[in-house]
């Protein structure tokens, strides 16, 4: 089975419904991932989603509206950091000229073998040790 992995802003924007086409588009993405099965997540992403959805997004969720986005998206395979998952990450950061928090979302799409990385942060077409990063907001 291949795996897709998803950026947290990927998934934001699926959620929040003043982002015009880049909400349709993440939606389609998503729901692709819902119905292949190939959809992964990660700690970090999770984590990253309740925080925007209820502080950074123009019309903010309620707390409980967001929790159940969570445990929605959590049914997808989720990534957990080890502590070797952090210094993978920090050595990433050196090697891959990103910040932490990208290196820990690559290093997250690394371990679970993501052959994508869906991500508009990241330089789209780039390869990182065998995850190729994709934008879903890129015109074709």
């Amino acid at each position: 089975m291949s795996a897709e992995f998803c950026d947290t802003n990927v998934v934001v924007y699926a959620y929040d419904a003043t982002a015009g086409i880049k909400h349709h588009r993440a939606q389609e993405l998503l729901q692709r991932l819902w119905v292949s099965g190939e959809g992964i997540l990660s700690i970090q992403v999770l984590q990253e989603l309740f925080v925007s959805l209820t502080r950074k997004i123009p019309h903010p969720l309620s707390i409980p509206a967001a929790r159940e986005i969570i445990a929605d998206m959590s049914t997808w395979p989720v990534i957990e950091a080890t502590r070797d998952d952090v210094l993978e990450a920090i050595d990433g950061t050196v090697r891959w000229q990103v910040s932490f928090w990208d290196a820990m979302m690559l290093t997250a799409a690394k371990k679970a073998q993501a052959s994508t990385l869906w991500s508009e942060d990241l330089n789209d077409g780039q390869s990182y040790d065998g995850t190729t990063v994709h934008n879903p907001f890129t015109p074709e």
